[in-house]
């Protein structure tokens, strides 16, 4: 009750009316986009039809699906899409303190759990995803650190047994779950956490000597793989069909991103503005947290303390060494003299910004501070944590807020119309643009096709998420017709039910779709099907989530009690 009430006071402002500023504010966009899919047939959902200028845009063969999943289950209950952004960000912070608490509670009981949990909630950068960025995604990642980490210490702690005990069992769907979970909220958030999963796991398996868990860790990284499989694929092997280039150049080159020593560990300035190239500038906050990265210190020298008292290494000595170490190398990530690492590994030069790594950071140090309680004088424990508690959230209490601290007047039919629609359907073009455009648009969507050369009428145009079609009467001997939709692999046309040959011309530097018609009347159709590598991930996801639905219905009371 503690961790919930919690996570619902960070999240105060955004049970009220109306909506607030952001720097990604295309929740509610998203979120219309996967709707028009979930009527339109289109599952799972690849191809929008109003981003991109109204040309189409393949969002979410590449975008994380998961939150917009659950907003559609928020949107069936009969939620606006302004209440319904809003809910989801909140779920984020409450769901992330509850998981936190699952975690911490195993190592420190329920006082460090319930400590952990609450620092983990109202961390500063916490706040800045939700309230500055609107990092739906990435904070929607910040439920699944901590049980991934969690399930995957119940699965391997858990005694042998020459059969999948239950708890094996649960454990090894929970971990899969986990994964899934993340996999499908944030590419990036799974780059980073990995190789801290990694080091996570090999140290409980040489403490525990349990190397037959080896082959559970196994499956549930093909089964997690499967689960997501549908998203993952596509995202990995397809994005060579965008501009991706345009990810990791100009503003979103790391190297104008780093954060310097006194924004990350003293710094009190909160602001609703950007990143910037000059430190001096950044318009937001990237501080750890004043009392997170000093309960940090105060933690690593328990722990040596700890181990030159005991002389011998026991969980909470794992614990805190890992964490101590994984959250200031993160922090170190953060600042300019690591870029000789960034340099190093060139697939961090798609975090785009190093102050990403912040999640780590806050992740490592939440947990460090559950330790806390075992360096509290004894009967002093849940005061000390209580006191604690209460510093931090008055501490931190003005930075879960929107900016000028209230909610602004705004409905559905406000955001999807005028000024504001177009601004939302062109915005982000760049983050998936198809390669077959030299360029992105500069002017809007104006009719599903016109003629290029040749003469005649198009009529009874319409069109769907994954799906046009219109009418074709050719008056001269041939006729080039351009279809205002981008052209990218898995796109077919047809004219009169056979399959036609389409393009991109030469002059076409928006990348849009050509095709020639002779003289007659004719009806062309196109359709986004999906090629060898979706069908693959269709497939291997479709068989995934059955195994998943024979194995809880076959194990269930394994499972559930």
């Amino acid at each position: 009750m503690l961790v919930l009430v919690s996570g619902v006071l960070a999240s105060r402002h955004l049970f009220g009316v109306g909506y607030f500023s952001m720097h990604d504010d295309l929740q509610m966009m998203r979120q219309l986009q996967m709707e028009k899919c979930f009527l339109d047939g289109q599952f799972p959902c690849r191809w929008v039809p109003d981003m991109g200028f109204g040309f189409g845009f393949p969002l979410f063969n590449f975008y994380p699906p998961l939150p917009y999943l659950v907003g559609q289950g928020i949107r069936v209950l009969g939620f606006e899409f302004v209440d319904t952004a809003k809910i989801l960000f909140a779920i984020s912070l409450i769901a992330s303190g509850l998981a936190m608490y699952l975690l911490a509670k195993q190592f420190f009981g329920r006082t460090g759990g319930v400590l952990a949990s609450v620092f983990y909630v109202w961390v500063p950068y916490h706040a800045v995803d939700v309230f500055v960025r609107g990092a739906m995604n990435e904070s929607w990642a910040l439920i699944w650190f901590p049980l991934i980490l969690w399930s995957s210490y119940k699965l391997i702690s858990d005694p042998p047994s020459p059969r999948l005990r239950k708890g094996t069992v649960r454990w090894i769907i929970v971990l899969a779950l986990s994964w899934f979970g993340l996999l499908t909220s944030h590419n990036l958030m799974v780059m980073i956490f990995t190789p801290l999963f990694g080091v996570w796991a090999l140290i409980w398996l040489v403490y525990y000597k349990a190397y037959n868990k080896i082959p559970h860790l196994i499956l549930v990284g093909l089964w997690a793989f499967g689960l997501a499989a549908f998203f993952t694929l596509p995202a990995v092997f397809e994005n060579k069909y965008t501009h991706i280039e345009s990810a990791v150049g100009g503003y979103y080159d790391y190297s104008a991103h780093y954060a310097s020593i006194k924004q990350l560990l003293f710094s009190r300035f909160w602001g609703y503005g950007p990143s910037v190239w000059l430190e001096a500038d950044d318009g937001m906050s990237f501080q750890i947290g004043h009392v997170h990265w000093i309960g940090s210190m105060v933690v690593g020298l328990y722990v040596v303390y700890r181990f030159i008292r005991r002389r011998k290494i026991d969980r909470l000595i794992i614990l805190g060494g890992l964490f101590f170490v994984s959250g200031w190398f993160s922090a170190f990530l953060v600042h300019s003299r690591s870029v000789f690492i960034w340099k190093a590994i060139y697939p961090l030069e798609f975090l785009q910004f190093p102050w990403r790594m912040l999640a780590l950071v806050i992740l490592s140090f939440s947990v460090l501070i559950g330790t806390l309680v075992y360096v509290f004088p004894r009967g002093f424990k849940r005061l000390g944590a209580l006191v604690l508690i209460v510093f931090l959230v008055a501490w931190n209490w003005n930075y879960f807020r929107p900016n000028n601290g209230k909610l602004g007047p705004l409905t559905d039919e406000e955001k999807f119309s005028g000024e504001a629609w177009k601004i939302q359907q062109t915005a982000g073009i760049y983050d998936y643009l198809p390669k077959a455009a030299d360029v992105a648009p500069t002017g809007g969507y104006y009719g599903l096709a016109e003629f290029m050369e040749g003469e005649g009428v198009i009529g009874g145009e319409e069109k769907g998420t994954d799906w046009f079609e219109f009418d074709v009467d050719v008056e001269s001997e041939l006729a080039v017709v351009r279809i205002n939709n981008f052209d990218f692999p898995g796109w077919t046309v047809r004219a009169d039910g056979e399959v036609t040959e389409h393009y991109v011309a030469e002059e076409e530097v928006w990348g849009r779709m050509w095709i020639e018609l002779p003289a007659g009347e004719h009806k062309v159709t196109g359709k986004f099907e999906d090629t060898p590598v979706r069908s693959i991930g269709n497939s291997l996801s479709l068989v995934s989530w059955l195994v998943l639905g024979g194995v809880v219905i076959y194990r269930r009371k394994d499972i559930f009690t």
